[in-house]
């Protein structure tokens, strides 16, 4: 018979337990999350509730450039810019599974260019631009947080630009127990990019923000170069007075992930893994980018009942299981505005790249983005 979790955790090895104390790992979550597995609870990750379309009006544009309504969105996030008002958040945790096991900040995005280079020319270019450098911070990982570190060297200064780590937490057996490897190690996994806001306050990065007079924290991955702060965007952000501002753009065949529509009639954004079959995620044409504008003082005093999702996973052949939790339900708790970006040509907002073969068809993209932003002489 297995041992009881609370022995399990004791007995995990001090290095193990040193790194779960460093990433925040909440024992008492875990136990809940653990205690769903052995009660034998069928884990249902769909939503409740009547699900439509989004209705006309709730997904907008932007004004076309060159229009008086569009020269006054540019003015006021240039004004936002140039007080040092906005704040660059990029995702840069996980496991660093992807790209061949190494961390993809430190991949060429393009020639002679890691992500992260063009992260830091991003926030440099502004400084040029409008007077203030945007803090760049980065949400790092158990897998991610120290070859951040050393890559940033001096650059790092835990203010202007700061690496934070998210939490982490322990792969399970099917039936709740703590997982160990064929070497009898504890597997670790990190969380999800919910982890986001919890993290960010955690860091005091959010804090001190606020209180030297930040007003917008713009997220989005690190991979996605399309994701850059436009004071257009900036400026439609402030104009709308809505806490949460999610960029969306046309969607693919081939996409995958969070789609918005009307839970209840309420605007949301889901994963598709979360829509009950009765609802068709075809019905809605655009997608969600995982590109957020949030009011500084909302995710400041951020505290929601967070929706944690069973994932099955494999590690070395066997069955495992990892809870996970996602950004986008802020979505379900902050009023939120729904913003229609382009995804072609030197405006796209949206670049992704999940794994190296992804990248080597982006690079001629993510060049002319790069050199219209700035991120590229």
């Amino acid at each position: 018979m297995a041992d009881t979790l609370d022995a399990q955790l004791q007995a995990l090895p001090p290095d193990v337990q040193a790194t779960l104390a460093h990433f925040h790992f909440d024992a008492e979550r875990f136990r809940s999350l653990a205690a769903r597995l052995k009660r034998g609870v069928q884990e249902d990750n769909q939503v409740r509730g009547t699900l439509t379309a989004p209705e006309p009006g709730d997904v907008q544009d932007l004004p076309p450039a060159g229009t008086p309504e569009h020269d006054q969105l540019v003015a006021l996030g240039r004004a936002e810019l140039s007080a040092g008002h906005v704040a660059l958040a990029v995702l840069a945790g996980g496991m660093a599974t992807r790209m061949g096991g190494v961390v993809k900040a430190l991949v060429q995005a393009v020639p002679g260019h890691t992500f992260l280079d063009l992260r830091l020319a991003e926030v440099k270019s502004l400084e040029n631009a409008y007077g203030k450098r945007p803090p760049l911070w980065l949400m790092a990982s158990t897998a991610t947080e120290q070859p951040l570190r050393e890559a940033l060297g001096p650059e790092l200064d835990g203010d202007r630009v700061a690496v934070f780590p998210q939490s982490v937490s322990l792969r399970l057996t099917p039936q709740g127990d703590i997982f160990r490897d064929a070497s009898g190690r504890p597997s670790e996994h990190a969380p999800g990019h919910g982890d986001f806001p919890e993290a960010l306050q955690n860091s005091g990065l959010i804090q001190r923000f606020v209180q030297h007079g930040g007003r917008v924290v713009m997220l989005t991955n690190l991979d996605n170069l399309g994701g850059t702060l436009d004071p257009a965007v900036i400026g439609w952000h402030i104009a709308h007075g809505q806490p949460v501002t999610c960029e969306v753009v046309d969607k693919l065949p081939s996409d995958r992930g969070g789609i918005p529509v009307r839970l209840d009639g309420k605007p949301v954004v889901l994963e598709e893994f979360r829509i009950p079959p009765s609802f068709d995620p075809a019905s809605v044409r655009v997608f969600a980018t995982n590109v957020f504008h949030f009011d500084a003082r909302a995710l400041e005093t951020l505290n929601i009942p967070w929706s944690f999702f069973l994932v099955n996973k494999k590690v070395g052949g066997e069955p495992v299981i990892q809870f996970e939790r996602l950004v986008n339900e802020v979505c379900s708790h902050l009023p939120t505005r729904y913003l229609h970006m382009p995804r072609e040509g030197v405006e796209s907002r949206f670049l992704p790249v999940k794994d190296n073969d992804e990248l080597a068809a982006r690079v001629p993209e993510i060049l002319q983005v790069a050199r219209a932003r700035g991120m590229l002489s």
